[in-house]
């Protein structure tokens, strides 16, 4: 069984950094961005970023393109360790846009996309936070001559929490992030009837020894192409999230899947498309884990990905009409080409949405 750590990595990073997208459309991406609960950084004619409240760098960087797609993933860690990482792996280290600061160094992971690890890049203050509500829980009378009235806005970002990748090199991919990154797997997924083949999906999180970090800051599955899933973002508790989720369906916006409750992670979730049709998540209440948790093993099935809510849509899992015809497309393509999509695994991605 994969151990789930590399024994001796490269760097160990301290967290997700920030996402940089394109996008066709700015005045789309920043309008449906206010709604979902961020706030604008900067903007240009080819830029856009996003915050949260909790202080840090940007969580989100658009650059204008023709079409939506997943850019990079940019990873922090200490200055020291960009510098060694560079050397490692034949990169160069360069200055980043004046608008972040730091330095930072570009990799290409086994699935060809674009990984950046930075340090020393500016730090925004501290936006107004969105205060978690004080709840009655069972005999625990907290709130006393005081009611709950949770306002139907935006539900304020706090962090980027995860990204969800899938890859036709999903082994490669896994053990590349692994033994250059030093992120270690909090729990594996196999597919039906295939665990002796071994993981076709991972939830892995940064490595910072006792210090408790999220159940997973990168999940990876094997899939018929290299593509975006999602990216998640904290907000302050359900009720926010709930709340706003109302406020993103009165404008127009379509839930993909929610309100329920993960098992890998724990999270509270609520998943949207954007504009582009791009998957967005709000969570709250995940899992915290320190660098002694070993990974956990179940399969992987629709129905495994929630404890409670509503089943796993169509739209969420990919199965639907609208997503049909390329998802055949891509099934196709991928039986063709040379990588960890044979047709032994197509056979158990097919039981998942039915198991």
């Amino acid at each position: 069984m994969h151990p789930g750590r590399s024994t001796n990595p490269v760097i160990k990073v301290h967290d997700l950094a920030w996402l940089e997208f394109d996008k066709p459309d700015l005045t789309r991406t920043e309008a449906f961005a206010h709604a979902f609960g961020f706030a604008t950084v900067l903007r240009t004619d080819s830029e856009l970023q996003l915050r949260g409240a909790d202080p840090g760098s940007p969580c989100v960087i658009v650059h204008r393109g023709g079409t939506s797609r997943l850019r990079a993933l940019a990873f922090a860690a200490e200055r020291s360790d960009v510098l060694r990482l560079a050397d490692a792996a034949g990169t160069h280290v360069r200055p980043l846009p004046e608008s972040l600061g730091g330095i930072g160094t570009d990799l290409i992971d086994p699935s060809g996309l674009q990984v950046r690890v930075v340090a020393d890049t500016h730090r925004l203050d501290a936006l107004p936070i969105q205060t978690a509500h004080t709840v009655n829980v069972g005999h625990g009378t907290a709130r006393i001559n005081a009611t709950q009235r949770p306002p139907r806005a935006p539900a304020t970002i706090q962090r980027l929490g995860h990204v969800v990748v899938q890859s036709t090199k999903y082994r490669a991919a896994l053990d590349w992030y692994l033994d250059h990154l030093g992120l270690i797997v909090s729990d594996f997924l196999h597919f039906p009837g295939q665990h002796d083949r071994g993981p076709t999906m991972s939830f892995i999180r940064c490595d910072r020894g006792a210090t408790p970090t999220d159940h997973h800051t990168l999940a990876m599955a094997l899939g018929p192409a290299n593509r975006y899933v999602h990216s998640a973002f904290q907000v302050c508790d359900l009720d926010a999230l709930a709340a706003g989720g109302e406020y993103l369906k009165e404008a127009g916006y379509q839930r993909s899947w929610g309100i329920g409750r993960h098992i890998q992670g724990s999270q509270i979730f609520d998943y949207w498309r954007d504009p582009d049709g791009l998957l967005v998540e709000h969570f709250t209440d995940g899992d915290l884990f320190d660098n002694t948790v070993e990974p956990g093993w179940a399969p992987f099935t629709a129905s495994g990905l929630a404890q409670w809510g509503p089943p796993a849509s169509g739209d969420f899992l990919g199965t639907s009409p609208r997503h049909a015809r390329g998802e055949a497309a891509a099934m196709l393509t991928a039986l063709r080409d040379d990588n960890e999509f044979d047709l032994n695994r197509l056979t158990g991605l097919l039981k998942v949405a039915r198991s």
